[in-house]
């Protein structure tokens, strides 16, 4: 006779046979979409092969279970993995890579969704996942293999020498070692503090090395010209050799000349000198004649015509007005008194400061600088010397040892 207490253990069995039914029909089955759970769309992954992957594996995104592979079906250059997607997962962006992976060395495997951008478009319903955006890993049986490959290449007799070798180099190195180390701990612990000097002394080299990339042309063509300079100087050997054998006689003629013209040549150059720091404090004078005087010589050809002279004029309106201060002791001349000449005003000249308004002109008011200290003469007269670098003659005793000691101005 069936007790009571059996009846509720067959009917609690019944219902927990039933809710286990029910939780492998929903979630490997996928048959909770037509009991109104939430469903899943279809996304096709084309791979080279399985690579372990089987249907009911895992489908993760960033890490998370997403879904489940429903199958697997062959096609004429691989297979193609159907996946089901949970309509509650995040939009999973199209442009990812489709990864074939293990849970660990000897479990399951999985595909994981590794996307690429954080951004749209992304996955719907029916989409493929192209081939060349999968990967899978290489089977364990090849992994094996090469490995024992690799174990069975190594000869026997030459790996028991080196590791009897390494033996007997580590022999009794033990505090050796232990320095060794500890250095190398110190080491990096140094390495580790000046890290961020390090990281700028790297992005400061990634600068230099980008300029030098940025300059290879120029480089280039540096390298290509003094490769034909040195060239050049090889096929001018020669030349270069006859003028080192004539300098010594030219140097000689040269150091007589400067003896023969001695003390003139110092006082020409002197006095030159002296006119070009004159000319110096009248730069912008001087710029400005030279730049007027080519215009002036080509209009001085068309000045002179046939009929006459051309000339042209040109109103001010006194704008601005004429500068008439200075001027006063000077005698006033009608245009028709033909007498003889009267005493000539030299000290006339506009004296009203250029901050007047008026037109105020005169070499005396143009920008200058200050003036210059004039120069000295040199002298080399009755100076001899000995012979020098190349045969040349050497400077002789207390002579002047530059230009400017030699034109006496000055160092």
């Amino acid at each position: 006779m069936i007790t009571l207490g059996t009846h509720l253990k067959n009917l609690a069995f019944l219902l927990l046979g039933a809710l286990v039914l029910g939780y492998i029909a929903v979630t490997y089955a996928d048959l909770g979409r037509f009991v109104g759970a939430p469903g899943s769309y279809t996304v096709r992954v084309q791979l080279a092969e399985t690579g372990g992957l089987f249907t009911g594996s895992g489908v993760t995104y960033r890490g998370v279970d997403v879904g489940r592979v429903r199958g697997i079906a062959l096609t004429r250059d691989g297979v193609e993995a159907r996946l089901a997607i949970d309509d509650g997962t995040p939009p999973i962006p199209a442009d990812l890579e489709a990864k074939v992976a293990g849970l660990s060395a000897v479990g399951e495997q999985y595909l994981d969704l590794a996307p690429r951008t954080d951004h749209g478009p992304y996955l719907h319903d029916g989409d493929t996942v192209a081939r060349e955006d999968t990967r899978t890993p290489a089977p364990i049986t090849q992994l094996l293999t090469g490995i024992d490959s690799l174990a069975s290449s190594v000869p026997t007799d030459e790996l028991r020498t080196a590791v009897d070798e390494l033996g007997k180099a580590f022999a009794n190195q033990g505090s050796n070692l232990q320095v060794l180390l500890d250095a190398g701990s110190q080491f990096l612990n140094a390495a580790d503090q000046a890290l961020p000097a390090t990281t700028k002394l790297l992005a400061d080299g990634e600068t230099v090395l980008r300029t030098q990339a940025d300059s290879t042309r120029a480089l280039s063509s540096f390298a290509t010209g003094a490769r034909r300079l040195a060239r050049q100087l090889k096929d001018s050997d020669s030349d270069l050799r006859r003028v080192i054998d004539q300098t010594p006689g030219t140097a000689d003629e040269f150091t007589a000349l400067l003896r023969d013209t001695d003390p003139g040549l110092s006082v020409l150059l002197a006095n030159l000198t002296t006119t070009s720091e004159l000319l110096v404090t009248r730069q912008r004078g001087t710029e400005e004649l030279m730049v007027r005087l080519p215009r002036v010589a080509a209009a001085g050809s068309t000045a002179v015509g046939p009929g006459g002279v051309n000339f042209g004029m040109v109103t001010t309106f006194f704008k601005p007005l004429p500068c008439t201060k200075g001027y006063e002791g000077t005698p006033y001349r009608n245009g028709h008194d033909t007498s003889g000449s009267t005493h000539v005003n030299t000290s006339a000249r506009c004296t009203a400061p250029a901050a007047s308004g008026q037109n105020v002109r005169g070499s005396g008011n143009a920008p200058r600088g200050p003036i210059p200290t004039p120069a000295v003469p040199g002298s080399l007269s009755g100076s001899r010397g000995g012979a020098g670098v190349l045969g040349a003659p050497s400077v002789p005793p207390g002579s002047p040892t530059s230009l400017a000691g030699l034109l006496g101005v000055g160092e």
